[in-house]
C-alpha cells in the first residue's frame, strides 16, 4: 500500500495512477489521515452490489408520484412573493 500526502500526490499523480493501475492500493492523505483511494475505473465498475442490500430500510410515501401543486404554482409564477 502507498500513502501520499496531498503535496506528494500533486507532484507525482501520474506515477501514483500507474501504480494504482498495476493493482497497488494508493491512498491520499490530508493531515496524516487517508481521505481518498485511487481505484482504476475497471475495478470500480466490476464491484458487485448484492440485490436487496437496502431491503426494508427505505420508505417511499404513498403520494410520491402525485403532482406537487404548490411547487407547480411557484414555478409558473402564480404564488405571491413574501418579503421577510
Amino acid at each position: 500500500m502507498i500513502r501520499a500526502n496531498m503535496h506528494e500526490a500533486k507532484s507525482n499523480l501520474s506515477k501514483l495512477v500507474e501504480r494504482a493501475l498495476a493493482g497497488e492500493r494508493v491512498e491520499i492523505a490530508r493531515d496524516g489521515e487517508p481521505v481518498v483511494v485511487l481505484t482504476p475505473i475497471a475495478v470500480a465498475a466490476q464491484t458487485e452490489r448484492p440485490l436487496g442490500l437496502f431491503a426494508g430500510q427505505i420508505w417511499i410515501a404513498e403520494d410520491f408520484a402525485e403532482p406537487d401543486l404548490e411547487a407547480e404554482a411557484a414555478a409558473a409564477g402564480e404564488l405571491e412573493r413574501v418579503s421577510w
